[in-house]
């Protein structure tokens, strides 16, 4: 009996903790809201900074394959 008493406890922890993370990651996520629209503010293109950050988290074999690859599909579609 007293083990189900401390994986109860143990659990419980473990969802305070979780429950904890998700509320930092909200405000996180309002805060890089606000640095987007500060920029967008200033003239910056918010899409465009978007993908700026997302091929910088890219490694960078990774982010070359992806652009070898657009420009193969731009090519293909006569954008290039």
């Amino acid at each position: 009996m007293a083990d189900n008493v401390v994986t109860a406890d143990q659990l419980r922890l473990f969802i305070e903790r979780v429950e904890r993370l998700e509320e930092e990651k909200k405000a996180l996520s309002e805060d890089i809201k606000d640095v987007y629209l500060e920029a967008k503010s200033q003239g910056y293109d918010a899409p465009t900074m978007r993908a700026i950050v997302r091929l910088r988290r890219m490694e960078k074999h990774h982010r070359d394959e992806a652009e070898a690859l657009l420009e193969t599909y731009k090519a293909a579609l006569g954008l290039a």
